[in-house]
């Protein structure tokens, strides 16, 4: 309990730093923009232009589809397993900036989505691989400036993209 202690300790305070820095207001304004590419419509939009442009037998589309069907409801079990407080709900005097889809904040499924999508785009593409970490990246860092994801939040949700892309990859034999 010391450890979970001492890291949700450290994870408050760099949430803290991070939302109370000079420039948070101009982040903000660009985290607003960087987090709506982790909603979900741009998956969507990929999704059908790969059925589109190359059919069902496309493999970049099957492993996106595989990786999905697992991240989807392992993102949801954990969420609601681990049932950890937004930064909203669990600070005194603190508002986030967007409202968000739900209570709880353990893993970010934003970042969860993103890392997934971008490590099997990776794999496929990999000339654009560090474009698609440093959008990653910015996805995840984006949901702590707007104020509703604590840094581990993200960091899990980027470790379980990673994870679950990888399964898809190597259940598809890739």
């Amino acid at each position: 309990m010391k450890l979970i202690y001492s890291i949700h300790k450290y994870d408050v305070f760099m949430f803290v730093w991070l939302n109370n820095i000079a420039i948070h207001s101009t982040l903000a304004w660009f985290a607003r923009y960087i987090s709506k590419t982790g909603d979900g419509l741009l998956y969507i939009a990929l999704g059908g232009w790969l059925f589109i442009g190359y059919g069902a037998d496309d493999k970049l589309l099957q492993c996106l589809l595989l990786g999905f069907a697992f991240e989807r409801p392992t993102y949801f079990a954990l969420k609601n397993g681990f049932k950890r407080h937004r930064p909203q709900q669990a600070l005194q005097n603190f508002r986030s900036l967007i409202t968000p889809s739900d209570h709880f904040s353990f893993p970010s499924g934003h970042t969860s989505a993103a890392c997934m999508v971008a490590t099997l785009l990776a794999y496929f593409y990999p000339p654009l691989t560090a474009a698609l970490y440093a959008w990653t990246a910015m996805v995840g860092f984006s949901r702590v400036i707007l104020g509703v994801h604590f840094p581990t939040d993200t960091a899990m949700g980027a470790l379980l993209g990673f994870a679950t892309a990888v399964f898809s990859l190597n259940l598809l034999g890739l």
